[in-house]
């Protein structure tokens, strides 16, 4: 019996009780003072009717002695006093109790399901991606009200502490396919040691927002951990990098001669200014266009009239000499000579990975803080146009914005714009929904970290593999079962999903010269990019 319950039985008896001597005290009062005879029955109909305030019946002129009608006042008193208290303590938690949504504490008949101990923003990240695909899911929530609202939702919710084995085995965790750990670390490393008591076979990941904390999840039983903060920071750094030098930066491979990257274009290259058919870059260099970016939106197909300028980042394939030759294209000549100092806001776990990641590369880094320490070479707000000018912003060739909080991105933002009208932002956020707005405040690139997490659970729970989470776009080795017997043409996936086929692996052989009239095959691997939406659209098209 539940706390709540016992209190509730313990208050009735009571009340019975004070009723039962109520009557009592009245029959002989009746009796002694009145000299009037009621039976018992007689005696508890006047104590009901005056506890609940509906009458005194016939015996209401009767109270002639001081005795009794004290004995009515004080049946009153306790009457109304029994009324009101039951009201607050039993009745209305009982009323609210029963409005609000049911959260079970056990699901029954999942089966190769993703069970996410409790849920994030980059779970959320994931659950986008396992929708469209139909793979079931159960989230552990240990918060009622949030385990309420996410039933609301339409999710599939376990109310209860992810660190009990007994909730883990309501979520039907020895029967999933993958667990996912994606609380505070030290509970995270409890939900692996529990979830190893219930099964040694289910996959386990696990997030570590403190990288010296990944070996001991994975002594807790995690099968992969990951570290999204540290992957966000390379990528920052890359990007500030490449748009400074002629280096690739970090380009994902796909074959011995074939990779992909994404070269920004600068204002006052060769090709700035110019519409796509018009720049030659297929004839000049031998590089494919898979699509390019703008303002933070990805164009699939765009039109050979578009132009490209400065807001332009292309997402290319091709042979390391071939995307060697475009960037020289893409870099004014003045970026091919100065490099410049690059401005750290931020020196959380993302930003002291970014100046690591400036350090290798030759690269000088400012770095600014709210905290004093060691790497911390300007203290002070980020938001504040003198910090950034003292940190040397308005002679630097880059910002990095690394900082936790979204708005306070958002803000920093708008305010380097200002201070450094040319220097090239890019910028971490948080969640994916300030993606948007800080492309309006005047970020050149943005990459969230939910993201990056959220693409990296997929590649360990889906068939397809996801080469680059840190990209904007997906790169993904998937087979097309669907698509056996159509050629490239006939199956017209870029114009149907917005895809592009990078390359086909067949029989352990990579073929990137792929012509209209290619005809897959039902063992074929196929190497398609594009953005989640497009993936996805792939995905039914494909299966």
């Amino acid at each position: 019996m539940s706390a709540q319950r016992r209190r509730l039985a313990t208050y009735l008896l009571a009340v019975v009780a004070v009723m039962i001597g109520y009557t009592l005290l009245y029959q002989w009062g009746m009796a002694v003072y009145e000299g009037e005879s009621r039976t018992f029955v007689e005696s508890l109909t006047i104590v009901v009717e005056t506890f609940t305030t509906t009458g005194y019946g016939e015996d209401a002129g009767l109270w002639t002695s001081t005795p009794l009608q004290l004995l009515v006042i004080a049946m009153q008193i306790t009457g109304v006093g029994v009324f009101f208290l039951t009201l607050p303590l039993f009745v209305a938690p009982w009323i609210n109790q029963r409005l609000e949504t049911s959260v079970p504490t056990a699901v029954e008949g999942y089966h190769d399901h993703v069970v996410l101990c409790e849920l994030t923003a980059r779970g959320e990240a994931l659950l986008e991606e396992l929708a469209p695909r139909e793979v079931a899911h159960v989230i552990v929530e240990p918060d009622r009200e949030k385990a309420a609202t996410l039933r609301e939702q339409g999710l599939t919710v376990v109310h209860g502490d992810p660190e009990s084995t007994s909730t883990l085995r309501g979520a039907c965790v020895a029967d999933a396919d993958t667990v996912v750990a994606d609380a505070a670390d030290e509970q995270n490393a409890a939900i692996a040691l529990s979830t190893r008591e219930v099964s040694d076979d289910v996959r386990l990941t696990a997030f570590a927002e403190d990288p010296d904390m990944a070996d001991y999840l994975r002594y807790a039983g995690a099968d992969e951990v990951f570290s999204p903060r540290q992957i966000l920071g390379e990528a920052l750094a890359n990007e500030v990098t490449t748009s400074v030098s002629m280096a690739l930066g970090d380009t994902v491979e796909i074959g011995a001669d074939l990779e992909v990257v994404e070269l920004p274009v600068q204002a006052g290259s060769d090709i700035d200014g110019v519409a796509l058919a018009e720049s030659g870059i297929r004839e000049r260099t031998g590089v494919n266009v898979i699509g390019l970016w703008r303002a933070g939106e990805f164009v699939s197909t765009p039109s050979p009239s578009i132009t490209l300028d400065e807001d332009t980042i292309l997402l290319v394939a091709g042979s390391e000499s071939q995307l060697s030759s475009l960037k020289r294209l893409t870099l004014a000549g003045e970026r091919r000579r100065a490099r410049g100092t690059v401005v750290v806001a931020g020196h959380g776990e993302v930003g002291s990975t970014a100046t690591e990641a400036l350090a290798a590369s030759s690269m000088e880094a400012v770095v600014i803080d709210r905290t004093d320490g060691p790497s911390v070479d300007v203290v002070g707000d980020a938001t504040n146009q003198e910090t950034l000018r003292e940190a040397g912003l308005a002679s630097a060739s880059s910002l990095v914005v690394a900082l936790s909080d979204d708005t306070t991105a958002m803000l920093t933002t708008l305010v380097a714009r200002e201070v450094a009208p040319d220097a090239r932002i890019v910028v971490r956020t948080q969640e994916t929904e300030s993606v948007g707005k800080l492309y309006r405040a005047g970020a050149d690139y943005v990459l969230a970290l939910a993201t990056v997490g959220g693409r990296m659970i997929a590649s360990t729970v889906l068939d397809e593999e996801i080469m680059a989470p840190e990209k904007r776009i997906e790169l993904v080795r998937t087979a097309a079962p669907g698509l056996a017997g159509q050629t490239l043409a006939g199956a017209d996936i870029r114009a149907k999903t917005g895809c592009s086929v990078i390359a086909v692996e067949r029989d352990d052989e990579l073929i990137t010269d792929l012509g209209p009239s290619f005809t897959l095959e039902q063992s074929d691997q196929l190497v398609v990019a594009g953005t989640d939406e497009a993936i996805i659209d792939f995905d039914r098209l494909a299966s």
